[in-house]
């Protein structure tokens, strides 16, 4: 499948139209509805963790979704140009003890991980902050 790009405002209004453009990839590239669901749902953790912790709601912010597959994997990338962090400093949560506080939110870098294949990290300090997440091809 050919690269598509995807650039959207950051703002949560615009997370179906990721949904639909990342399924739509994930289709051609030959996933089934489960598979599928796990693709949209990680671009979407991924996309909201940029919202919300990078752009901290600047809806005047830009991110692009770049979808392919190569090399037998499906690949998406997400770019944004706003605040970084250390991915190495997330934590693995601990599941009993998030459920037992009723917590809300916190568990999208988790949620990628367990989603996708491999979650790749690449950020050019003061350039950009790109996110890659990776689901191998269907046989």
């Amino acid at each position: 499948m050919k690269k598509q790009t995807l650039k959207i405002d950051s703002k949560t209004e615009q997370l179906i139209t990721v949904r639909d453009f990342v399924s739509q990839a994930a289709y051609a590239s030959g996933f089934n509805d489960e598979e599928v669901s796990k693709i949209a749902l990680a671009v979407d953790e991924a996309c909201t963790n940029v919202i919300k912790h990078a752009y901290q709601y600047d809806a005047k912010k830009k991110i692009s979704i770049t979808v392919g597959d190569s090399n037998g994997n499906f690949e998406v990338s997400i770019v944004d140009s706003g605040k970084q962090f250390d991915p190495k400093k997330i934590k693995q949560p601990d599941m009993k003890e998030y459920l037992s506080s009723y917590r809300r939110g916190g568990l999208g870098v988790y949620l990628m991980k367990s989603l996708m294949d491999k979650v790749e990290y690449d950020i050019e300090p003061g350039k950009r902050n790109q996110v890659r997440l990776i689901k191998q091809l269907p046989r």
